[in-house]
């Protein structure tokens, strides 16, 4: 038998998890609407909003930030094994995973 406060906590989970969910969709509709609009700074508060809630839904579903960031890197050493064509047209690969390794160093 469950204890009441355990069913409450999976039902705040649950109810958490498809929060983010629809936060993540709100982040890709208000990036699309920037890249209309052409406004950079809306751009850019459009992207971290996606990259944070990523974050923070990574964790609600039981997977630590440094597993996400490690595959993340893995993910584009394979990139770079494989010659991805943004690597190839503009170091895009390379830059990601250089500014990724500085930001570990600090």
């Amino acid at each position: 038998m469950s204890h009441p406060h355990q069913e409450v906590d999976i039902v705040r989970r649950l109810h958490t998890i498809e929060w983010l969910k629809s936060e993540l969709l709100e982040g890709v509709s208000v990036f699309f609407k920037a890249l209309i609009a052409n406004n950079g700074q809306v751009i850019t508060k459009a992207l971290a909003s996606i990259i944070l809630t990523c974050y923070f839904l990574s964790r609600r579903l039981g997977i630590g930030l440094q597993q996400v960031d490690q595959v993340v890197e893995e993910q584009l050493r394979d990139h770079l094994d494989t010659d991805h064509q943004l690597e190839n047209w503009y170091g895009d690969v390379s830059a990601c995973l250089h500014h990724l390794e500085e930001k570990s160093r600090r």
